[in-house]
């Protein structure tokens, strides 16, 4: 989208609708596959709606472009989330979606940078993007490359020591470069974040490791680009985006609910998720 001809409304609307074709993939794919996780992927579809048609310095005809922006997926099993946006963005052939989670398929149930066209890392193993972005925000320092790197975490997640001692790094070497967004969604496999393993406050977490944070709500499209370019003119400290978000949002019987975490919709279940998805906004008010 050419946004120097565009105001922020107009590349709002236009990135609502995108965000709608997103999350019904999402839904197409796990249903086919009758496989997956739909939740944490319909939670971050606004966030990375915005990434993927909008704020990435990328080239969907030369993936391995050296002066792309990088991201990673940390929380990889919601993974239809990114071959979504990666097929809609041209990196492949959209019919692949339907290939979800099949054997020999270029989209695994985790994502793989040697099978997937525009996955710059392999994730699934919990707790391990954010350090893999650290190395990725050292080398374009060290190579004087002008990219960016996002890291997408769950806020469950963030259990993950080594979360934290990838925060310390990157604040130690002023990783102006990264910057990590909290898929606050307020749910992980085994209950409520705040049960299993509280982490609030989260932004208090952060600043204490001297990142800079910001907290949005997390499906406010104008709230979510605002965010993400104030983020890219911090200098000296790497930047978190705690975006507050809906497990499962877009689809009325799956939001909060911690069963849909990772489960497949049936057949009168897939038909319904589609109808909701085509007739709402999907902002939280």
């Amino acid at each position: 989208m050419d946004k120097k001809s565009q105001n922020i409304e107009e590349r709002v609307q236009y990135l609502k609708e995108k965000a709608k074709e997103v999350r019904k993939n999402i839904i197409d794919m796990i249903f086919t596959a009758q496989s997956g996780h739909p939740g944490g992927a319909l939670s971050a579809a606004d966030v990375m709606t915005a990434l993927y048609f909008d704020i990435l310095k990328i080239d969907p005809k030369n993936p391995r472009w050296p002066d792309r922006d990088r991201f990673i997926l940390s929380k990889g099993h919601a993974c239809p989330v990114w071959y979504s946006c990666l097929a809609m963005r041209g990196y492949f052939p959209m019919k692949e979606l339907k290939t979800l989670r099949k054997f020999e398929s270029i989209l695994q149930g985790h994502p793989d940078m040697l099978k997937t066209p525009g996955v710059d890392i392999t994730t699934g193993s919990l707790g391990h993007g954010l350090s893999l972005g650290v190395g990725m925000a050292l080398e374009g320092k060290l190579v004087k490359k002008n990219y960016h790197i996002y890291v997408i975490l769950g806020d469950g997640e963030i259990n993950e020591g080594q979360i934290w001692e990838a925060a310390a790094s990157a604040s130690k070497y002023e990783l102006d470069n990264l910057i990590a967004i909290v898929d606050k969604n307020k749910l992980q496999m085994d209950g409520l974040t705040n049960k299993v393993m509280p982490m609030d406050p989260i932004d208090e977490k952060f600043k204490a490791f001297n990142w800079h944070v910001i907290t949005i709500n997390g499906h406010n499209m104008k709230a979510i680009l605002i965010a993400l370019e104030k983020a890219k003119k911090i200098k000296s400290k790497p930047v978190c985006i705690i975006a507050n978000t809906v497990k499962g949002k877009g689809v009325s019987f799956m939001e909060n609910i911690r069963e849909w975490h990772g489960k497949a919709p049936n057949k009168q279940e897939y038909k319904k998720a589609i109808r909701e998805i085509e007739g709402s906004n999907n902002e939280v008010k």
